[in-house]
C-alpha cells in the first residue's frame, strides 16, 4: 500500500493536453468519493462539486480560464465551489453539521467556538483553502486508477460562477479540475530534496 500510494504521487502531473477518451462513470464516482470523504475543519465540508462534460459547458469554462486548452479537451471538468454565506453561524447548513460534529451537550460550546472563529477570519477565503484539501485527494485518487488531471487556479471567478449558473452569494470557485486521459507522457517528478524542505527539531 505504501508503494502504491507513492507510485500514484509520482504518476500524478498537471496534464496540459487530453485525449478524447471518455471517463467511465464508476471512475468519475471514485474521484468524487475521494473528495466527499476529505477532512474539513469543524466537519463543515464546505465544498460543492459541479461536474461538466458537455461541450458548451466546457467551452464556457475554458473562456473563463483564460482559454487554457486542457479545460476544453478534458473528458470532465470539475468545478470545486467553496461555500460562502452558507457558513454563517446561524445558517441551517452550518447548524446541521455542527450538531453532527458536536452532538448533545457539546453543541453550545462548539457553536460558541465557531462563532469566535467566524468573527476572526475571512471565512470565504478559509472555505477555499479547505476545498483544496478535497482537490488534492481527488487528484491522487485519479492517479491511483490511471486518470490524469490538471488543477487550474488561473480563472476569472465571476465568469466561472456564471458559466455553471452558481449562486455567487452562496458559492465562490475554489479550483477548476480538468480530468481525463493525458496526451502527454508522464514526466519525471522534479521536487526539492527532503533536507531543503524539512526542518527537524
Amino acid at each position: 500500500m505504501r508503494d502504491e500510494l507513492l507510485t500514484a504521487f509520482h504518476r500524478r502531473h498537471a496534464s496540459h493536453s487530453f485525449t478524447d477518451c471518455p471517463i467511465a462513470e464508476a471512475d468519475l464516482d471514485y474521484v468524487l468519493e475521494a473528495g466527499r470523504l476529505s477532512p474539513s475543519a469543524f466537519g463543515l465540508e464546505p465544498w460543492h462539486f459541479v461536474v461538466c462534460r458537455g461541450p458548451a459547458d466546457k467551452s464556457a469554462l475554458q473562456a473563463a480560464c483564460f482559454g487554457q486548452p486542457q479545460v476544453g479537451e478534458a473528458a470532465a471538468v470539475i468545478v470545486i465551489l467553496a461555500r460562502a454565506s452558507d457558513l454563517a453561524p446561524d445558517q441551517a447548513y452550518t447548524l446541521k453539521l455542527l450538531e453532527r460534529e458536536y452532538p448533545g451537550e457539546r453543541l453550545a460550546a462548539g457553536l460558541a467556538m465557531y462563532r469566535d472563529f467566524y468573527a476572526s477570519v475571512d471565512v470565504t477565503a478559509w472555505s477555499i483553502t479547505q476545498c483544496h484539501i478535497a482537490a488534492a485527494n481527488m487528484m491522487t485518487a485519479a492517479a491511483v486508477i490511471g486518470l490524469d488531471s490538471c488543477p487550474i487556479g488561473g480563472y476569472l471567478p465571476d465568469a466561472v460562477t456564471a458559466a455553471i449558473s452558481a449562486d455567487p452569494t452562496r458559492f465562490r470557485p475554489a479550483l477548476v479540475l480538468a480530468l481525463g486521459y493525458s496526451n502527454e507522457a508522464v514526466p519525471t517528478k522534479q521536487r526539492l530534496d527532503m533536507d531543503t524542505i524539512v526542518t527537524r527539531r
